[in-house]
């Protein structure tokens, strides 16, 4: 079916959530998709940091198949080998004692909200519910997480929100500190804000409120549905802070490309959780654990993982020298393979000027371009999006630094 054809039907039953682009994409490798006329591209999206490893990683292909011809689902009532070994790997990488499989980060988040309530509810009655999340956060669209995103243009049109939510600026913690209560339950952040514009947490922000959480008894979750899976240079992104939360979200990179999410969680915390009080038909799926197996298999062997931070460092390098020969570029900022680049002029022009040379890239807000590509993206493959970028933005700019 030509694309055009296929975008005609897309149009008469799809509903219409999403602004797609005007390509159909049918196969992808390594750090490259191409569409259904056979224009290939370089992907810096990757899914949205999904396909850390790229599309069409043998090692995950081979993982998915085995699975398949085994076993695709069975009920949570029964243990399955993958499920187990999935949460022993993680438990044994992290400083969790206990996960929790779902299907998505928006679920993982769900799962995160309501252990920091029944924990609560546990220990201090049903007053002690109160979630405290940052402004210009991100995560997710069911009605709790929506709730929990600090974005009007997220939440508008769904109201009445769930109670028991507040927000505070990011990277405040005397803004923080003030808005504890008796009634305060979690705190819940990104250490970085992807959605929101690519915003990163000061070392000493994360660390304040560390112990802030620990003064007050507050438990402290980190979403890392966008930042884990090394993402940021290590296996999670609160190791580069020296310090640890009570509760970890997953998602996205974790299955490589198949839908998998987990609630990771202390011991202590985790027990608030028993038979009945959470479940998911799909969590913890055969098929998508041997999946994330293979992916964390692959990471732990170093090599990519170690790729991925050398490339982190050299785009940010790159992005870093383009905002010193073009004034439409305000900022620079990211670690890792999470990079932003945010801008004066529109930058939803920019990635369709980008689509056109053959590249993958993203736009969050109105102005700033998001760069998430495979950890196994290379320098060549960096320096053509560079190259690129330099073009484009000289046609939206009369003079230079």
């Amino acid at each position: 079916m030509p694309t055009g054809e296929l975008r005609l039907n897309a149009e008469q039953y799809l509903m219409n959530t999403y602004q797609r682009q005007p390509i159909s994409i049918v196969r992808g490798r390594g750090s490259k998709v191409y569409d259904l006329e056979g224009r290939e591209y370089i992907d810096f999206v990757a899914g949205i940091a999904v396909n850390v490893l790229g599309h069409g990683h043998p090692d995950l292909v081979l993982a998915i198949q085995k699975q398949a011809q085994h076993l695709l689902h069975t009920s949570n009532l029964y243990y399955t080998e993958p499920q187990v070994r999935l949460a022993q790997t993680l438990v044994e990488h992290s400083f969790a004692q206990k996960v929790f499989f779902c299907n998505s980060g928006a679920e993982a988040n769900e799962a995160a909200i309501k252990l920091a309530r029944k924990y609560s509810y546990d220990k201090y009655g049903a007053d002690r519910h109160e979630i405290i999340t940052m402004t210009s956060s991100f995560h997710g669209r069911t009605m709790a997480t929506l709730t929990a995103t600090g974005q009007d243009k997220v939440q508008k049109g769904f109201a009445p929100l769930l109670p028991g939510f507040s927000y505070v600026p990011f990277n405040d913690l005397s803004a923080l500190e003030r808005a504890i209560t008796p009634k305060t339950a979690a705190i819940m952040l990104e250490p970085i804000q992807a959605e929101g514009g690519v915003h990163v947490a000061e070392r000493g922000y994360l660390q304040g409120l560390r112990e802030l959480c620990r003064e007050r008894d507050v438990l402290l979750i980190f979403d890392e549905v966008q930042t884990g899976i090394g993402r940021t240079g290590t296996l999670f992104c609160y190791e580069q802070f020296g310090m640890q939360p009570d509760i970890m979200t997953l998602a996205k990179g974790l299955g490589g490309g198949v839908p998998i999410g987990a609630c990771l969680a202390t011991d202590s915390v985790s027990r608030a959780f028993g038979p009945g009080t959470h479940a998911s038909t799909f969590g913890g799926n055969p098929l998508a654990c041997a999946s994330a197996l293979a992916v964390l298999r692959v990471l732990l062997d170093g090599k990519i993982l170690d790729q991925g931070r050398r490339m982190g460092e050299y785009l940010a390098k790159g992005l870093a020298t383009l905002k010193e020969r073009h004034r439409c570029i305000k900022e620079v900022r990211g670690m890792g393979l999470l990079q932003g680049m945010e801008l004066d002029v529109d930058g939803k022009s920019v990635v369709a000027d980008c689509l056109t040379r053959g590249l993958l890239i993203n736009c969050v807000g109105e102005r700033v371009l998001r760069f998430v590509p495979a950890l196994i993206i290379t320098e060549r493959e960096i320096d053509r999006l560079l190259a690129s970028l330099s073009q484009i933005l000289s046609q939206r700019t009369t003079s230079t630094h």
